[in-house]
C-alpha cells in the first residue's frame, strides 16, 4: 500500500463520507450517547484530506504558509486530538461497571494529550517524504512513554469497551499498530492514522447496532 496526495484524497473523501452516515445513523437510531465516537470517521475523513494537502507542500505545490498550516492542523488532529476523542467517545456510548475503567483511560488521554498539544504549539512541525510515506517531527519529549500512553488510551478504550464491534476495531487498529511499527516505524503515526481511518469504517455498523436487540436475539436463538 502507497500513499500519496491523490490517494489520501480518496480515502479521506471516503472515510468523511462514512463518517457523515455513521452521525446519521446513530442519530435515526435513537443513540445520541453514540454521537461523539460516529464522529471519528468523519475527524479521521478530514485528517487524511488535510494530509493531501501536506503532500502538496512537500512537492512545492502549496506556499509554505498554506503548507505550515496543512502541517499543524494535521499533527494537532493526530496528537493531542485523538487520544482524548477516542476514549471519551467510548465513555459516552458505555453504561455499566466498564466505565470507571474507560473514564481512567480518556484521563490517560487528557494526561498525554497536553505535552503533545504544547509541542505542536511549541515547535514547528516538519514533514518530509520518504518513499511512499510521510514522516513528521515535531519535537515530542519523551516520545516512547507518550506513544505507550496514547495507544492504551485509544486502542485499550476499545479494548475495554466491552461491545463486540468496538472491540473488533480496536483489535484491527491494534494489529495495525504492530504492521505499521515494523514496516513504517519512522513514518509510523502517519501510516497508523491512515489505517485507523479505513478502519474507522466499521463504525458504520456500530453507530445503529442495539445492544438490546442483540441480546434479545441471543436468547430467543434456541441451543443446540
Amino acid at each position: 500500500m502507497c500513499w500519496s496526495a491523490q490517494a489520501d484524497a480518496v480515502a479521506g473523501g471516503v472515510v468523511a463520507a462514512a463518517g457523515v452516515a455513521c452521525l446519521v445513523r446513530a442519530r435515526r437510531a435513537g443513540h445520541p450517547e453514540r454521537l461523539l465516537l460516529a464522529a471519528l470517521p468523519l475527524v479521521l475523513g478530514l485528517h487524511q484530506l488535510i494530509e493531501a494537502l501536506v503532500w502538496l507542500g512537500t512537492d512545492g505545490e502549496l506556499s509554505p504558509a498554506l503548507a505550515g498550516a496543512a502541517r499543524t492542523a494535521w499533527a494537532v488532529i493526530a496528537l493531542p486530538l485523538l487520544p482524548v476523542l477516542v476514549p471519551a467517545g467510548v465513555w459516552c456510548a458505555t453504561t455499566g461497571p466498564r466505565r470507571r475503567v474507560l473514564a481512567a483511560l480518556t484521563l490517560l488521554g487528557a494526561a498525554v494529550a497536553v505535552p503533545l498539544a504544547v509541542a505542536v504549539a511549541s515547535h514547528p512541525v516538519a514533514a518530509t517524504a520518504h518513499g511512499h510515506t510521510l514522516v513528521y517531527a515535531v519535537g515530542i519529549p519523551h516520545p516512547a512513554v507518550l506513544l505507550t500512553g496514547y495507544l492504551l488510551a485509544t486502542v485499550g478504550s476499545l479494548l475495554a469497551s466491552g461491545d463486540r464491534l468496538l472491540r473488533r476495531l480496536g483489535l484491527v487498529t491494534a494489529v495495525g499498530a504492530l504492521v505499521c511499527a515494523l514496516f513504517w516505524r519512522l513514518a509510523f503515526i502517519s501510516t497508523w492514522c491512515a489505517l485507523a481511518a479505513l478502519a474507522g469504517v466499521l463504525l458504520f455498523q456500530w453507530a445503529g447496532h442495539s445492544p438490546v436487540a442483540e441480546g434479545a436475539e441471543r436468547i430467543a436463538r434456541p441451543v443446540r
